[in-house]
């Protein structure tokens, strides 16, 4: 296995530039020049602690924390910023502790990079200000949404913010974050069409649909994605169930011979039978749910493409078996080999391997020039394009090393973790099951547990408390008053996300004996059999 790319990848981080591009989740390319807050830097961050690079994300921590400021007058795409910025800095704070930085007293539930997430988080809420709660999908960082600014946002546009959002809500006791980002995947799930599926644009004013094209690509993509990783991250079943009603019409619809197509979202009817190479997470994503089967086929479909031209190309013409005019370029995206590390992790078969080794001679021998790696302009003849983009170093170098290093702590099944101690009590880190943003920026799930206590749990304690010193006390005196008391009732104030709607509901509910967790994480409420190294298996019985 050549691992030259990977080494020569690791010294190239050193060297990043400060300022980057990023495609829209279209796959449209902007104007690097739309981006001043050091988007590489942040998007790479974590990438350097998983290649082992420690000293290089400690110089970069320092970098950022000196060099960020995100009161700037830039139109950034709400998008790309949370799922690069915000995704970026919430990862690395929650690695800087494994990285060796040094943490200020209260971390993960404090610390710079947190601070530096909710900044930048909170510039993008002016966009969710709409009559629908979907957002718009360019905001200026300095004023807000722009007079005249379009309202008609792409799917994935609108659907791809409860990781980082949650995350955030979980972290700083602020739900507002989890709230619109949760908004935003209901009004989705509502302007579904009566056959089941959504399509590619819609205004966010009107709430009608602007394009009607219906597919896994681009465009949509990660809202499918988010409503699988939102539901195993916040253990939501409801998030679950609105994915598997979707995957039943996208399989219905768009699904032939392990293939998937565009279709028309009212009717069914194809309109594009091309094969976007954006739609390769989607036999990773199948993994998640454990639809291994499937996942193969459709990704063995996917890897006769790459064998084809040594990449992907962005559009690929099924029907003809070649590439599509104008469409024929390959930026380095990562999504097949993420459906390869995935896939992997399931069942071990070397021919995801295989892949591996293809992908990484490949970029090696096309693409590597003298200041990096850069995007194949065409797959038919190999020219370059004079750019990298900031999700190769982000996602696609990430997903190559994980899939060839098997004891990263990335896959770590649980047998290893470390107690934090928080203002809100222990805390256990670091025990596996990371789930990776669409940016493929790691996610400690435990994390959204550190900095709350769901109120159910106050409750329990508090009364313990009363019934231990009501005993230790006076039982015969003060037992009667401890009984009838009822539970505690926490002071006013901001409620967190995770608490019941309100007290009285809650108490209603609460069994007059239960067993106290020894950790806060709750146990998880959705079916399933096993939940192991972020992969999920649904109980059908």
């Amino acid at each position: 296995m050549p691992f030259r790319l990977l080494v020569s990848l690791g010294l190239l981080c050193v060297l990043l530039p400060l300022h980057h591009g990023a495609p829209g989740p279209d796959g449209t390319a902007p104007d690097p020049a739309h981006y001043s807050f050091s988007l590489t830097l942040i998007d790479a961050l974590d990438t350097l602690l998983i290649l082992g690079n420690v000293s290089e994300f400690q110089r970069v921590v320092e970098v950022l924390q000196d060099n960020v400021d995100f009161d700037i007058d830039v139109n950034a795409s709400v998008f790309e910023t949370n799922i690069r910025v915000v995704g970026g800095l919430l990862s690395a704070h929650l690695l800087s502790k494994k990285a060796g930085v040094e943490v200020e007293a209260g971390w993960p539930c404090s610390g710079p990079l947190l601070r530096m997430a909710e900044e930048a988080a909170r510039k993008l809420l002016p966009a969710f200000q709409t009559p629908t709660g979907m957002p718009y999908g360019t905001v200026n960082l300095l004023h807000g949404v722009n007079p005249g600014e379009t309202s008609v946002t792409c799917t994935a546009g609108i659907g791809t913010f409860i990781v980082e959002f949650a995350t955030l809500s979980s972290l700083t006791g602020d739900p507002v974050f989890e709230e619109v980002a949760r908004v935003a995947l209901m009004r989705l799930w509502e302007s579904r069409s009566d056959i089941g599926l959504v399509g590619n644009h819609i205004d966010v004013l009107t709430g009608k649909w602007v394009a009607q094209d219906a597919g896994i690509g681009a465009g949509v993509d990660s809202y499918f994605e988010y409503l699988v990783k939102g539901a195993i991250l916040l253990q939501d079943k409801k998030l679950m169930a609105m994915f598997l009603e979707y995957n039943k019409a996208i399989r219905n619809y768009t699904r032939f011979d392990d293939w998937y197509l565009w279709v028309q979202m009212y009717k069914g009817t194809v309109s594009m039978p091309v094969f976007q190479s954006l739609e390769a997470y989607w036999p990773g994503l199948q993994s998640l749910i454990g639809d291994i089967d499937n996942a193969m086929r459709t990704f063995l479909n996917y890897y006769t493409v790459w064998k084809q031209f040594g990449g992907l190309p962005e559009f690929y013409n099924i029907p003809q078996g070649y590439t599509v005019e104008k469409r024929e370029g390959y930026p380095l995206r990562p999504e097949l080999i993420e459906s390869a590390m995935y896939l992997y992790r399931a069942t071990g078969d070397p021919t995801l391997l295989e892949l591996g080794r293809d992908a990484v001679e490949s970029i090696e021998k096309i693409s590597k020039v003298e200041c990096g790696f850069a995007t194949i302009k065409d797959l038919r003849d190999h020219k370059l394009d004079n750019r990298m983009e900031s999700f190769f170093l982000a996602e696609t170098v990430k997903y190559l090393y994980l899939l060839f290093d098997p004891t990263n702590f990335i896959h770590n099944n649980g047998s290893t973790f470390d107690a934090v101690i928080t203002p809100f009590g222990e805390c256990i880190l670091g025990a596996g099951g990371y789930i990776f943003n669409t940016e493929a920026h790691p996610i400690d799930p435990a994390a959204l547990h550190c900095c709350r206590r769901l109120k159910e749990e106050q409750w329990e304690v508090q009364d313990l408390m009363r019934e231990f010193y009501s005993l230790k006390r006076n039982r015969s005196r003060f037992q009667k008053k401890t009984v009838s008391s009822g539970p505690w009732e926490p002071p006013a104030g901001p409620e967190t996300f995770s608490s019941p709607e309100n007290h009285d509901q809650a108490r209603e509910k609460k069994p007059a004996k239960r067993k106290i967790p020894l950790l806060s994480c709750p146990s998880q409420p959705f079916t399933s059999k096993l939940a192991l190294l972020g992969q999920v298996f649904l109980d059908s019985s």
